[in-house]
């Protein structure tokens, strides 16, 4: 399962970005039987437009084929992207490794 997470940071000891569209990075993790394989750090090319970046951010995780995404906040119109895709979407907040643990342990809320 790949995991998209908004973060302030390209690495797992960061926070958890509370905005999705504006994020510096998405750190796109891979996890198999409840363990983090890897990751990948993918900077966020949306964040400094205009208008648009949630959607636009969107279709990056999109292209990365995630099948969940975690961030504190993400705007209605980004939210509709990722739906059409069937990608879920949680809420968290915190240190992105303890986070991850939560998703694990099955203890994050669905948006």
């Amino acid at each position: 399962m790949k995991i998209a997470i908004s973060s302030k940071e390209k690495d797992l000891t960061g926070e958890v970005d509370s905005v999705f569209g504006r994020c510096p990075y998405f750190l796109v993790v891979e996890i198999e039987n409840e363990k983090i394989q890897g990751f990948e750090a993918v900077e966020n090319i949306s964040a400094e437009q205009v208008g648009g970046a949630g959607i636009s951010a969107a279709q990056t995780i999109v292209e990365k084929d995630v099948d969940a995404v975690i961030s504190g906040n993400i705007g209605p119109r980004a939210l509709d992207v990722l739906k059409q895709f069937n990608i879920k979407i949680y809420n968290g907040s915190g240190k992105v490794s303890e986070v991850l643990q939560k998703f694990i342990d099955k203890k994050l809320e669905i948006i």
